[in-house]
């Protein structure tokens, strides 16, 4: 080996090196002086990979001999190969750490080595200076370099790599980055929606009053972009679009007026989500900034006419109806409205429609769910069978059968009737009633002679009576009820929105005041224990991660109540071998500690734990054998691979050889076994609690395609009891408000929502009610993508839905 050292061809003096570390490391009696030759090899060798491995082999075994080979070519180390640098670092790391009186020196060195043309030896530097430096001047290098790499490199998993790395700089330097904020949003460029996401995620945290001009000119060009492209991934990339420029507009209400006209355009976008998006943005910034509210009406009211869907014509419909206030909008609003519903009557007087007796469009019923956790039946029309082409929008829709719209038609020229009284005479604003309530006989009657699929539901024909009853004796009470109430309750419901999204926002995202107090207690990382205070500060704090957290160990440990709930039995006190398990799962992990004791009074030899699974479990590796005395414990560990949300189940048995000798010595021992009893993996130890948007819900909810029905059968008697009992059992999140469940009621409806730690979505939605004698009837509905989860979630809540144990 040693005569190898010097060998004429670099591959075996490589492997020499490599060999003389093994066995230095392993037996260095046998070569006490390895450094020194790899040492003499490391000054001498010219073959990049050959120093590589000799610098490594210092680093590991003699790390003063490296700090005097880096010392000495500090300044040559510019020239080395990218395998050699990327050691390097590593030790100037350790180095620097170890004492940071040279961090002065080390650091120039390792600006120098931003020049480098490997990305990788780039991207180390990068770190390496975050870790050892907080200055302004580092970290914007730092940053530098991560955004260089963001817009060299063409493959997707590294730059999602630097955009994790660019949100942990965000969070301790924010100043910084914020002048770099438009490097950053050059990542916008790529085709992949993932990097995307997280560009425009980072984006806005970092907008401040002097960049928003230019991110919002950005947002702006790429939303216009996306006008005339076609594809789920453009629509979906547009509704993201819209939904940043809604988050910054509503944080600096200055740019609003910039961007939310070039938005309004979208109002009638061929991708739903993307105009109800602009169409709650809207009506979000009408209410919360009202010097906006004079040139959004007059966009919106000149685009109303290219709105083809009929959510969005009913967020419209409703901000119309509310903002239009003065006289000038209201009359504006009369004559578009008017224009859009066409002529009177809906239909001739033989029962075709009117001008329009064309065939009828094709119109199907589905059930959605509504934000309340309640169902509702939405009929879709077939826009290929459109009445006719040239007819308004607006009056296709109702046409179609649309009545929960026609509802929404009447509120609008309802309030706007009753809003015309503060404008002109009684004799005109008189005139106005009687040509809205005409307008509403209309619909009325469109609803009586419709056909069966199409006829007018109970819920919307007492809706459009009752205003025609408030418009024929319009009172003080009537307007305080139509132009005063709702506001109100929007103001509220926008109100109690922003709370719930500020509790969402994860407190990691918020900047630390104070980094640490001066009474905090200081820990040596040689000398503490495996939990660390809470408040204790680390001599060592890195960016690497810690041994426990990466052998998957609880950041805080488990009590000593929790770990026994997590033990399961798996034989009897009267079997031979006695074995329990204790139970952690981790993330993606589950760790089985299984105990394992002799209860005989012979010794057992080759015991070996056999374990296999059900579900989408995998066991990493199996466990060794062992011999145990009599009386004798020992705990055997096994890992196993977790890569669904399912609940599974981990069984098997124990084998050993038994003592007692057979007659014939040519006979092997008898093997015995010891079946063990089942263990069932919790899928609770998999979800957690998520929030999303109401519109978010019933997209995922019609999309869903596995549904699992559950009875409700219960013990319990009270619904709110047992809508608490249910989220505690399932540990998911109650998206239906607060508000919409106050009050003493017999019936409940709620939506639900979690999502597991592989990115699967949960939903559930609970119906029920109480009947005459007390009990509780009704459903609960489990949606998701996979059957693993749907299942899984309806098995436990059939076992736990009783009521507490």
């Amino acid at each position: 080996i040693k005569s190898n050292l010097e060998h004429r061809h670099s591959f075996v003096r490589r492997n020499a090196v490599l060999a003389v570390f093994s066995i230095y490391k392993s037996f260095d009696y046998l070569m006490p002086d390895g450094p020194e030759l790899v040492e003499k090899v490391l000054l001498t060798e010219a073959d990049a990979s050959c120093k590589r491995n000799a610098f490594l082999m210092l680093f590991h075994t003699a790390q003063e001999r490296a700090i005097a080979f880096l010392t000495e070519n500090l300044d040559q180390v510019s020239s080395y190969g990218d395998i050699l640098q990327l050691v390097i670092l590593e030790l100037i790391r350790k180095v620097v750490r170890a004492n940071p009186y040279d961090k002065s020196k080390y650091i120039r060195c390792i600006l120098t080595l931003f020049d480098s043309q490997s990305n990788a030896v780039v991207y180390e530097c990068a770190s390496a200076l975050v870790a050892l430096s907080s200055s302004a001047t580092a970290i914007r290098a730092a940053a530098t370099s991560y955004t260089q790499l963001l817009s060299s490199q063409s493959d997707n998993n590294i730059k999602l790599i630097v955009l994790e790395r660019l949100q942990d700089l965000k969070r301790q330097h924010p100043k910084v980055l914020q002048e770099m904020i438009m490097d950053i949003i050059r990542a916008l460029g790529s085709p992949n929606l993932d990097i995307r996401k997280k560009t425009l995620d980072i984006m806005l945290d970092l907008i401040v009053p002097k960049n928003i001009g230019e991110v919002m000119q950005v947002l702006k060009k790429e939303i216009t972009k996306t006008q005339g492209e076609e594809g789920d991934k453009n629509a979906e990339y547009r509704a993201m679009l819209i939904k940043a420029i809604h988050n910054a507009a509503i944080k600096f209400p200055d740019s609003a007026s910039a961007v939310v006209p070039v938005l309004m355009d979208f109002l009638g976008d061929a991708n739903q989500g993307s105009a109800v998006e602009v169409a709650l943005f809207v009506r979000e910034i009408l209410e919360t900034y009202p010097q906006l509210r004079e040139s959004i009406v007059k966009k919106l009211l000149a685009t109303f006419a290219s709105i083809h869907s009929s959510r969005v014509a009913r967020v419209a419909l409703w901000i119309v109806g509310e903002f239009c206030v003065e006289a000038d909008e209201v009359a504006s609003a009369f004559t578009v409205l008017k224009s859009c519903l066409g002529e009177l009557p809906f239909l001739s007087e033989n029962g075709g429609e009117g001008e329009m007796a064309a065939p009828q469009p094709r119109v199907e019923g589905r059930p959605v769910v509504l934000p309340d956790g309640s169902y509702a039946s939405q009929m879709a029309g077939d826009e290929s069978a459109c009445i006719d082409p040239g007819a308004p929008k607006l009056r296709g829709l109702l046409l179609g059968g649309d009545f929960f719209l026609a509802t929404v038609v009447a509120t609008t020229l309802s309030k706007l009737a009753l809003r015309s009284r503060a404008h002109v005479p009684p004799i005109a604003a008189n005139m106005i009633t009687a040509d809205v309530m005409l307008l509403l006989t209309g619909l009325l009657q469109l609803g009586k002679a419709g056909s069966s699929a199409q006829s007018i539901d109970a819920d919307s024909q007492e809706r459009i009576s009752a205003y025609l009853q408030l418009l024929s004796q319009p009172g003080p009470d009537v307007q305080q009820l139509c132009l005063v109430h709702c506001r109100h309750a929007f103001s509220a419901m926008l109100a109690e929105h922003r709370a719930a999204e500020a509790a969402d926002k994860p407190a990691a995202d918020t900047a630390p005041e104070v980094a640490r107090q001066a009474d905090d207690l200081i820990v040596v990382r040689q000398l503490r224990g495996r939990t660390l205070e809470v408040n204790a500060l680390d001599l060592e704090e890195d960016d690497d991660v810690s041994l426990a957290t990466a052998t998957g160990a609880y950041a805080q440990e488990l009590d000593f109540a929790s770990r026994l709930k997590r033990v399961t039995q798996l034989t009897g006190l009267s079997d031979p071998v006695y074995a329990e398990a204790y139970v952690l799962v981790h993330s993606y992990d589950i760790m089985l500690d299984v105990l394992v004791i002799n209860n005989t009074r012979e010794p057992m030899q080759n015991l070996c734990l056999e374990l296999a699974t059900v579900g989408d479990l995998k066991l990493c590796e199996r466990p060794q054998s062992h011999t145990l005395q009599p009386g004798e414990n020992k705990h055997i560990k096994a890992n196993i691979k977790v890569s669904s949300t399912e609940t599974g189940i981990v069984f098997g048995s124990i084998v050993y050889d038994s003592q007692n000798a057979p007659p014939n010595p040519n006979v092997p021992p008898e093997r015995q076994c010891v079946v063990l009893h089942d263990i069932h993996i919790d899928i609770m130890d998999y979800i957690a609690p998520a929030s999303c948007t109401d519109l978010a819900f019933r997209a995922m909810w019609a999309e869903f395609e596995w549904e699992n029905k559950v009875a409700v059968n219960t013990d319990i008697t009270d619904v709110k009891e047992f809508l608490k009992h249910v989220i505690s059992s399932t540990n998911m999140r109650c998206l239906t408000p607060e508000a919409a469940l106050e009050g003493d009621s017999g019936f409940l409806a709620a939506n639900l929502y979690a999502k597991s730690i592989f990115g699967e979505d949960a939903l559930v939605n609970v119906s029920v009610e109480r009947r005459a004698d007390g009990k509780l009837c009704g459903y609960i509905r489990i949606r998701s993508k996979t059957q693993g989860i749907a299942l899984s979630l309806g098995d436990k809540i059939t076992l736990k839905q009783k009521g507490p144990a």
